[in-house]
């Protein structure tokens, strides 16, 4: 058994790469490397650097393996705005790539990589999968397309007396680190703004501390990049097995944590004594949005296993800091 992890290099693929091989599965890896890095890849995996969009590479890939989880693409739901013929080309038209060469090379199990961007911003307080679609984005739009496809390949491929098995996995704000040596360098994420400050002896800010919430701040889900790693190796073992899952998972903990509850859990991880400055609401900013993840805990025994402040110690580990 061996799985194919798109954007094996970058911080969520890389931590799905190595719960595959903490549960005895081998794996490939194909990435080019746009926003992946390359200290983050595990020594003796095999390591294809390519773009999906690049056929003959992809089918090289593919050789010899079971299965693919599929991360790659391009993930900043804001530049997405500005960029969104390179958001589609990435997202889109490389997942068509893909899917055309698992078709040829009888490749039948795919775990999707999705988003909780496909919602948008939904009015349900706890979404769950029956939530109605609402991407505001072309990122969240990309996502929603991806799924689609997956759903029309599956049905192309039944009808030709072929199969593809499938789930996509749904989430929202991934954070935390389950090695020292891989971390989040987005600059979108609040996680990674929080500790790149603090390494800097600067203040983080709070945007909007009137949201209708216990502490006056916005409430979201926040997912340990280690628990979402599991559930892709619990999907992709149990679409192997030929169980047959649900077309989509949401993985949220339905309750949330607050912006001043990371602030707070931040003071007491790293020991500095600071007070974060408060500023405006941010448009858009919904003030709270918690995802139900009783699905995935029904059929891939999924839960939130950290709490706020080993979800934040792991990523202050991990943080380069300046020397």
């Amino acid at each position: 058994m061996t799985w194919l992890v798109t954007g094996g290099a970058g911080y969520i693929g890389s931590h799905v790469v190595r719960a595959f091989l903490a549960d005895g599965i081998d794996v490939v890896v194909i990435d080019d490397l746009s926003s992946g890095k390359a200290e983050f890849l595990v020594e003796g995996v095999p390591f294809v650097e390519a773009n999906l969009l690049d056929g003959e590479a992809t089918r090289k890939a593919l050789e010899g393996v079971s299965g693919v989880v599929h991360l790659a693409g391009y993930k900043y739901a804001g530049v997405s705005v500005e960029k969104p013929m390179h958001t589609y080309t990435q997202n889109v038209t490389a997942m068509v790539s893909l899917l055309t060469v698992m078709a040829d090379t009888g490749v039948r199990n795919l775990v999707f990589s999705s988003s909780a961007g496909v919602y948008g911003t939904p009015g349900d307080e706890v979404v769950t999968e029956q939530t109605a679609p609402n991407p505001q984005s072309p990122y969240g739009e990309t996502k929603l397309i991806g799924e689609w496809l997956l759903a029309d390949q599956a049905k192309a491929l039944e009808s030709q007396d072929g199969k593809l098995n499938h789930t996509s996995l749904r989430y929202f704000n991934v954070v935390g680190s389950g090695d020292p040596k891989v971390y989040d360098a987005s600059p979108y994420n609040l996680f990674p703004i929080v500790c790149n400050l603090l390494s800097q002896g600067k203040v983080p800010q709070i945007y909007g501390t009137d949201h209708p919430t216990p502490d006056g701040t916005s409430v979201k889900d926040y997912v340990h990049v280690a628990d979402l790693a599991r559930a892709h190796v619990a999907a992709a073992r149990a679409l192997d097995s030929g169980k047959t899952l649900e077309r989509v998972y949401n993985l949220g903990s339905g309750t949330g944590t607050s912006v001043r509850e990371i602030m707070d859990a931040a003071r007491r991880v790293t020991g500095i004594d600071f007070t974060p400055t408060e500023g405006p609401r941010r448009p858009g900013d919904p003030s709270r949005v918690v995802a139900s993840g009783e699905l995935a805990a029904r059929d891939l025994e999924w839960k939130n296993t950290y709490t706020v402040d080993e979800m934040f110690a792991t990523a202050w580990e991990a943080w380069p800091k300046k020397p």
